[in-house]
């Protein structure tokens, strides 16, 4: 059966990167981020208690910052390409994020992808409040906004891909046949049909 619906991941997925810890302002709290968002990408930590308590460090940063990162974040090798593709052939394109909107919304404008769902950060006085919210916030949301995308469009599971890297991308597999671990944490290859450890998304193309 060809497949109708591509959903992917955006962080180290269609960006080539972890939006959070570029939002770090200096090295020590980049690596702090960086610990915690590893540990909860192989599975070891909660998604929704790694998720607030990074934002929560990040409490203070000024808004411009931020929508200066965000206009200027690092795509993956071939994600437009991939994209791009996927579209011609008359494939559906969604970034399913565990980030933010504003990142996701721009990178639209460049990747082209269809639609997204993330979260959104809370801002007062142009800084970061350190609280998040959003439609992406648990391990299991994913999955629970493919199936409901997969009933709105009278899509199948076995004319589902999904793409990602990550533990909390595990519950997007549930929903899909097609399921690529894209230079993943192993928690992730346990599960996918197709693995690929090169880094460019147009070696997803040899497979469907």
């Amino acid at each position: 059966m060809s497949i109708k619906l591509a959903v992917f991941d955006f962080d180290s997925t269609l960006m080539d990167g972890e939006t959070l810890e570029l939002l770090a302002q200096d090295a020590d709290l980049r690596a702090k981020l960086k610990d915690i968002t590893d540990r909860a990408m192989q599975g070891e930590l909660d998604f929704f208690e790694s998720l607030t308590t990074r934002v929560a460090l990040l409490k203070g940063t000024p808004v411009s910052y931020v929508n200066e990162v965000f206009n200027n974040l690092p795509y993956m090798t071939g994600a437009k390409e991939l994209i791009s593709e996927l579209k011609n052939r008359g494939i559906k394109t969604v970034c399913f994020s565990g980030g933010f909107d504003g990142a996701v919304e721009v990178a639209q404008k460049t990747l082209g992808y269809d639609a997204y769902f993330a979260n959104f950060l809370h801002e007062k006085g142009g800084f970061l409040t350190g609280l998040v919210g959003g439609d992406m916030m648990t391990s299991n949301s994913k999955g629970i906004m493919l199936n409901k995308l997969q009933k709105i469009l009278n899509i199948s599971k076995d004319e589902t891909m999904a793409v990602g890297d990550g533990a909390n991308d595990l519950s997007m597999f549930q929903y899909a046949s097609t399921k690529v671990a894209f230079c993943a944490k192993e928690v992730l290859k346990k599960e996918a049909t197709i693995i690929i450890n090169n880094k460019n998304l147009t070696e997803v193309l040899r497979y469907i």
